[in-house]
């Protein structure tokens, strides 16, 4: 049992760190200490601040009063996803014992990295009130330039600060931008904290996340995951200000059942979940920045 438990522990980091090389989302994390448990446990509540402006100042009577107003916002979890994987002992005996270890590392890094920055972009591109370009495809990385500028302008003149700004675009735009070579296209670029490329197949408007249990004549859910969802377009790139959302886990499990502590088969067992939230702080919207195409 001892050795067991050994093993999860070691093995949950090393899990963790795949998904943390293969995510293009990790860095938007919040601060777990502006976040506080909420009246019912499926639920968080955050602080939204707001302060009154300056007044004219008199000599005799001196200051205005101004006034400091805190509330505390509740929102709820919204991602609550998870599998289980099971490998006999003889099938990863027989492939000297890669076939487990490697479903353990495909499940995060095709999968669980994936699906994240899937939700995130989606959830993020839904919120009301947020920043958006005209649909379009762009015809070549001039035209994708010219729309990051106007993108940056936008959020200039909303005064959304810009450092940690983050820009997230597929790679066929980012690439053609370092295909041009030229200083304007280099310092369009380093104006952004950090520019991630995401593929297209993480990047839709919305999505559906599968259930992995619903079959019928006209849908199959069993293998799990996401797809892109029917009212979906694919995002062109999309700006996000750090400050502006709260992406969370309030639970990862990721554990290892070897087959001797297996009452129900010969088997190793590898179980993941996460719950979590991806949500906006309401009177930052301006801190998001969306360009899809039509």
């Amino acid at each position: 049992m001892a050795n067991s438990i050994a093993l999860a522990k070691n093995y949950s980091p090393y899990l963790d760190e795949i998904y943390k090389a293969a995510s293009v989302t990790e860095d938007l994390t919040s601060d777990s200490n502006l976040i506080q448990t909420g009246v019912n446990a499926n639920e968080i509540v955050y602080p939204q601040i707001d302060v009154t402006g300056l007044g004219d100042y008199d000599r005799n009577s001196g200051y205005t009063n101004g006034a400091v107003n805190v509330e505390w916002k509740t929102t709820k979890f919204n991602y609550d996803r998870g599998t289980k994987l099971a490998v006999d002992s003889m099938d990863n005996e027989e492939t000297f014992e890669i076939a487990f270890g490697r479903a353990a590392n495909e499940l995060m890094r095709t999968r669980v990295a994936p699906e994240a920055d899937a939700f995130t972009f989606a959830t993020l591109a839904g919120v009301s009130g947020i920043s958006k370009a005209t649909a379009a495809t762009y015809a070549d990385a001039s035209a994708f330039l010219a729309a990051l500028i106007a993108a940056k302008n936008k959020m200039d003149e909303d005064e959304v600060p810009e450092e940690d700004r983050i820009l997230y675009a597929t790679p066929t735009l980012l690439n053609g931008v370092m295909g041009l070579d030229t200083t304007k296209s280099r310092e369009i670029l380093a104006s952004f904290t950090a520019t991630k490329k995401v593929p297209q197949s993480r990047f839709y408007t919305a999505i559906d996340l599968l259930d992995g249990k619903t079959k019928t004549d006209t849908e199959d859910e069993t293998a799990g995951h996401y797809k892109k969802a029917a009212t979906g377009k694919d995002i062109n790139f999309l700006i996000v200000h750090k400050s502006c959302l709260i992406k969370w886990d309030k639970h990862v499990v990721s554990s290892i059942i070897p087959p001797e502590n297996n009452p129900d088969s010969d088997a190793y067992i590898v179980k993941y979940r996460k719950y979590g939230i991806v949500d906006v702080f309401k009177n930052k919207v301006a801190g998001i920045y969306l360009s899809h195409k039509a």
